[in-house]
């Protein structure tokens, strides 16, 4: 019996002990920030290459591996992507913008999220974008999912 009490035991202990651990690794708030900064930045940056009409520099930020999804049907990987997404880039001025609300990194440091409005060339939000961001082996961010979806009217 006693066996099985310690077993019982250890059991409903884990709980406890595996929460502790995940509040343990979670980084210094300065670091969270330092993280929400950087991806902040490349979420900005990304947003200029369209405003500055750089279709070669927005698809230097796309990882190899990138899905939009802005539609019924996913756009695989840069090709796909630009495939669709160079008339956007055709024309003195950018068709819309978009700029980060919202930004999370996971305690690991590998993965975050971006959010926000998606506004026409008057200022008008027209949608929202989720950007989900990769951090490189050797640094920097890549965005591996962004998806769009249109505002209520």
């Amino acid at each position: 019996m006693t066996n099985r009490r310690q077993a019982l035991f250890a059991a409903a202990a884990m709980p406890a002990a595996a929460a502790a651990q995940a509040a343990d690794a979670w980084p210094a708030p300065d670091e969270i920030a330092r993280r929400v900064s950087e991806v902040t930045a490349v979420e900005n940056t990304f947003a200029a290459r369209m405003a500055a009409r750089d279709a070669a520099g927005f698809r230097r930020l796309l990882a190899p591996d990138v899905i939009f999804i802005n539609g019924k049907q996913p756009l695989r990987g840069p090709d796909g992507v630009m495939a669709v997404w160079q008339k956007f880039f055709e024309g003195a001025t950018a068709p819309f913008a978009w700029k980060p609300e919202l930004v999370v990194v996971l305690p690991s440091g590998e993965l975050a999220q971006s959010s926000g409005p998606v506004t026409d060339p008057e200022g008008k939000v027209v949608a929202r974008f989720q950007s989900v961001w990769r951090r490189k082996p050797a640094g920097g961010w890549e965005i591996v999912f962004d998806q769009g979806s249109d505002v209520c009217r």
